[in-house]
């Protein structure tokens, strides 16, 4: 499945999640500096950063298993602090280890789940029985969860995780240790999740991944480092696109020509045009599908900047890179 494409700033409103001032220190040790996030209704929300950057410590203050040391923390428009066993009624959470019990089948653990969850026997079933037949797990609802391959587990687990209709959900690296393909799929399903209207709060290691999201903050030593869209980011910490037009050489002042006035730099090269956007601006690409209607030989190919050079740009600019330096 393709990333998603860029579509607009996401919708704005009330955010249904909000921390202020979230710090958490564990001794000496602050973990969570000063952090303040606002995530929209409806969106997928990528919180990033290296290992120990306190993307975990965050997301168990979020959903009220860790007290912060200071700030607040509203999610669905309930206090954390004040109340966080009744959040937790209205989110559904994944962590890297999935949170199936050991000793019982699928089967068992949903009926376990949809116990804590509340649910009416008639509930679970019309629930399970959707869920079931759309993360592909018929054939293993009998199987212990501990024999279940590391894909179908995943998805076992994101199924319990949004059983109960959940407004919110909460995954804490939760393609770690699975295939590509297996990934993939998770993928798709999340966006089928944020298709119904689910809000999407998701930490991955794998910095690809942001581009399956709407959204996108890092975070490095419990600070805030950047907070943006995935091409907003692109266009501020990149070199931007790279896109190779393969023409005969009698087409490429034409081509050239067709492209002047439009946001990118033109460099003739062996094979033909070398085109440098910081963004792939709507002018742009219709001038280039212009090219190909007229020149139905032409080849073009883009190289979008990565994720990881990305957050590579964005830690060196930052103020918590430039003091540990």
């Amino acid at each position: 499945m393709s990333p998603r494409l860029p579509a607009g700033s996401p919708p704005r409103g009330e955010p249904i999640i909000r921390a202020t001032g979230l710090t958490r220190r564990f001794g000496d040790f602050v973990a969570v500096d000063d952090l303040t996030i606002a995530v929209e209704r409806g969106v997928i929300f990528a919180f990033l950063g290296a290992n120990g950057s306190g993307k975990s410590t965050t997301i168990r203050m979020l959903i009220g298993l860790l007290t912060p040391s200071g700030g607040a923390i509203e999610v669905d428009g309930v206090d954390v602090i004040r109340h966080p066993r009744r959040v937790r009624d209205r989110i559904g959470y994944m962590g890297q280890k999935v949170s199936l019990y050991q000793g019982l089948s699928l089967r068992e653990n949903v009926e376990f789940y949809a116990g804590l969850y509340g649910l009416s026997p008639g509930d679970l079933e019309s629930r399970w029985g959707a869920l079931r037949e759309r993360f592909g797990l018929r054939e293993v609802e009998a199987e212990m969860s501990q024999d279940l391959p590391a894909g179908i587990r995943q998805r076992a687990g994101l199924a319990v995780a949004i059983l109960h209709r959940p407004r919110v959900l909460f995954l804490d690296e939760p393609t770690a240790g699975v295939d590509v393909a297996s990934r993939s799929l998770f993928w798709e399903l999340i966006q089928d999740e944020a298709a119904d209207g689910v809000t999407v709060f998701v930490t991955t290691h794998f910095l690809e991944e942001a581009d399956y999201c709407d959204w996108v903050t890092f975070i490095d030593r419990g600070r805030l480092i950047a907070d943006a869209e995935p091409e907003t980011l692109r266009a501020r910490y990149s070199d931007g696109y790279r896109v190779t037009l393969e023409l005969p050489p009698e087409a490429r002042a034409a081509a050239a020509e067709l492209l002047s006035g439009a946001p990118v730099s033109i460099e003739e090269q062996a094979s033909g045009l070398v085109l440098t956007a910081r963004t792939l601006a709507p002018e742009l690409m219709a001038r280039i599908a212009g090219i190909l209607e007229t020149r139905p030989d032409a080849r073009v190919a883009i190289d979008q900047p990565q994720m990881t050079e990305v957050f590579r740009r964005v830690l060196a600019a930052s103020p918590s890179a430039r003091v540990a330096a």
